[in-house]
Parts: structure tokens; C-alpha cells; sequence
């Protein structure tokens, strides 16, 4: 197998584009990577996206997005996992290139959520849980949600104000990204004072939903210098998948994200690196709960200790374990299908030196982890620069 290089990345701002479609969204993305890569065409378009075929009525736009993007490409595939969509675009699309099948591929990562009333999207988003046994219920997403942290925080005896961290930080890095949506700094007070959504999450414990994309060029690393020009050359040093139970109440233990810790292992052991290693995390904290089962799952808390890393001032940009460094899904927003990406686009650019005032000094190991459901489909990946 062909290692391989990222060589462009992409992205539109995450907010309500009334004005422009799902279509619209990817080819602008699209067009900014081939930009920053010197191409103009691809071989291969993978697009990760969740809700097209229900939000935006259009099941198959891979091909739309082909032709609007003015790829010329050979192939065009779409990539559903739900949330985890990005990620496992990107998995594909790596595998494509890693066996000399592709020689340039673009991967993106898409979705169009504000043109639907909210209970439709909540409906759609629900389609990630168990349909029988959680989404028939009445369960949204954001309550399947309040259940693990109301039973995270009994059984390790942590109140609510201590998740208020990761959302802090956050926010206070996406005030630097121009392509985040919420660019407003918060405090503990008014964590401690928003709007309960679902006891004990609150609306500062949710990330915002919203329109976006997000894309990147890849190639194997011997074709990498044929195209791009200076700058350290950031490849894909591991990429694991791993899937556990969709529905809670199938799990062994409700607390333990398996299936994200499976796939980090799995990546650590590809890369030959481990936690310790790694210079910035870009975690799903779709919910403040599931930053900590992340931190825990990824091998950089021990279980049960996730918000003990935010209370101790530990995962700022210039910090132990960086995380969010240009607001995550809690402040940057999260377009599901298409979080993945902003991800690996923002991790490249932290790689390269072009952050800007979150810039992690001397990043050389970026790690990835996308979460489709609430722990059910998960893809980690690790980035080199050197």
C-alpha cells in the first residue's frame, strides 16, 4: 500500500446559507482545496454527508457535486455512517489512493441542515439512534445524550459546572477561526445559567447545528511534490474504524465509548505512536459529555476522569492535551456529515503552521476522531508533518 499525502484543504464558514445549496456548499469547498493543491481536476470524488436524501431531498449527490465542482472525476460516491460521515469519506478515499487505484482524490465532507424546520432535523438526527428501541420511544439525540452524563456524574460523582471547561475553551478559540459559528467567548456563569435542554445538558453543553463543507486533496506521497509547493508535507500516518451497539442499553458498559477506544488503539498501533505523542487532539464534542468520554476513550484521562484535563487547565492550544483549537463542534458548529473534515482540515492546518492565533507550537502529530451516533460508528485518524 501507497502512503499518502494531504496537499489542499477547504472550507466554507459554518452558519445559515440561505443562499446556497448543498451542492453549493461542496463545490466551494472542493474548488478551495484543488486551489491550495495547484489542480484544477481529480480522479475520484468521495463525499461524506448524512441527511441529503431527507433535509435536502437529494439522494445521490456525489455526482452533483462532481459536475458543479468541475472535477471531471471518474468516480463520485457518497459516504453515509451519520455523524462520522467525513471521517469515513476520507477512510475511503485514502484507501483508494493507498492501493494505486486513484491517483488524486478529493474528499469532502457536506450538509445543508437550515432549509428544514428544527423537528424535522431532530427527526433526522434521530435516525442515528436505534429506531426501535430509542427514536420510536420519543428519544432525541440530545436526550440519549443527557442520560450518559446524568449517569456519568452519579457514578463519578462530578457536578455540572465541571463540563463547563471544555465549552469555555472552545468558544474561546473559535473566536480566531473566521469559519466558526459561534465566535463569542462564554464564562462559567453563563454556562451555569443557560437554558436547560435536556437535564443536565444545557444549551452551552450542545454544539450548534448548522451549513458547511469541508474538503481536502489527496495523493500518494511520491506524486506529493509534483504538485504542491513548500511548506512541510502532512501524510496520513493511520486510519481505523471501529463499531459498537447503536443503542445504549446493547452496550456492556454505557460509559465506555468501545468503539472510539478500539479505533484509537488500533490507530496508535498503525502510527507506532501513542497518547503522549500526540501534540493536538481534535475531539467530537458534539455534547460536553462526550468530550470527556473521548479524552477517556483516546488513552488521555483515565475512565471516569475526563473533566479533570479541562478543570486543571489542561487542554488549551499552548496546553497538555489541546483540544477544539478553532472551536470543535461546541463553537465551530456541526454540519454532521460534515465534521469529519472540518476536522482533518483544521488539524492540517494546525500541521502547517497556518492556525493562526491557536496555532499549537511545534505541532507535528495531529489525531482526528469522528463519532457517528453516540458511539456506534467511529474513525480515528492521525496526521504527520514532516
Amino acid at each position: 500500500m501507497r502512503e499518502v499525502a494531504i496537499i489542499g484543504v477547504g472550507q466554507t464558514p459554518v452558519a445559515e446559507h440561505w443562499d446556497k445549496s448543498l451542492v453549493d456548499l461542496a463545490s466551494e469547498a472542493i474548488r478551495a482545496a484543488l486551489n491550495d493543491a495547484g489542480l484544477d481536476r481529480a480522479d475520484a470524488l468521495y463525499a461524506g454527508n448524512m441527511m441529503s436524501g431527507t433535509v435536502s431531498r437529494q439522494s445521490t449527490p456525489g455526482a452533483l457535486i462532481a459536475g458543479r465542482a468541475r472535477l471531471g472525476v471518474a468516480e463520485s460516491i457518497k459516504v453515509d455512517t451519520a455523524c462520522s460521515s467525513g471521517a469515513s469519506a476520507l477512510r475511503l478515499g485514502l484507501s483508494a489512493v493507498a492501493s494505486g487505484e486513484i491517483g488524486v482524490a478529493v474528499v469532502a465532507g457536506v450538509e445543508k441542515m437550515t432549509d428544514a424546520v428544527g423537528g424535522e432535523v431532530t427527526a433526522a438526527l434521530a435516525s442515528a439512534a436505534d429506531a426501535d428501541f430509542e427514536a420510536a420511544m420519543g428519544t432525541s439525540f440530545v436526550a440519549i445524550n443527557a442520560l450518559l452524563m446524568r449517569r456519568y456524574m452519579e457514578v463519578h460523582g462530578w457536578k455540572h459546572a465541571d463540563f463547563a471547561p471544555f465549552s469555555i475553551n472552545a468558544h474561546a478559540n473559535a473566536r480566531h477561526n473566521p469559519y466558526a459559528r459561534l465566535r463569542n467567548p462564554i464564562d462559567e456563569k453563563q454556562h451555569s445559567r443557560a437554558r436547560m435542554v435536556a437535564d443536565p445538558i444545557n444549551l452551552l453543553d450542545v454544539s450548534p447545528t448548522g451549513d458547511g463543507a469541508a474538503a481536502a486533496v489527496i495523493v500518494p506521497v511520491e506524486r506529493a511534490g509534483k504538485y504542491r509547493s513548500g511548506g512541510p508535507l502532512v501524510t496520513i500516518a493511520a486510519s481505523a474504524a471501529a463499531t459498537d451497539s447503536i443503542a445504549l442499553h446493547d452496550r456492556y458498559d454505557t460509559l465506555e465509548l468501545a468503539a472510539a477506544r478500539q479505533s484509537a488503539e488500533r490507530a496508535y498501533a498503525q502510527a507506532g505512536l501513542s497518547p503522549a505523542d500526540v501534540d493536538v487532539f481534535e475531539l467530537h464534542d458534539a455534547f460536553s459529555i462526550m468530550a470527556a468520554l473521548s479524552l477517556e476513550a483516546a488513552g488521555f484521562a483515565e475512565p471516569g476522569q475526563g473533566p479533570r484535563l479541562g478543570l486543571d487547565d489542561q487542554i488549551g492550544p499552548r496546553s497538555k492535551v489541546p483540544i477544539a483549537t478553532m472551536g470543535g463542534l461546541k463553537a465551530r458548529g456541526h454540519p454532521v456529515g460534515a465534521t469529519g473534515m472540518y476536522q482533518i482540515v483544521e488539524l492540517y492546518l494546525q500541521l502547517t503552521g497556518r492556525a493562526g492565533e491557536t496555532q499549537v507550537p511545534g505541532a507535528k502529530i495531529g489525531m482526528a476522531q469522528n463519532i457517528g451516533g453516540s458511539g456506534a460508528s467511529v474513525v480515528t485518524h492521525i496526521l504527520r508533518a514532516g
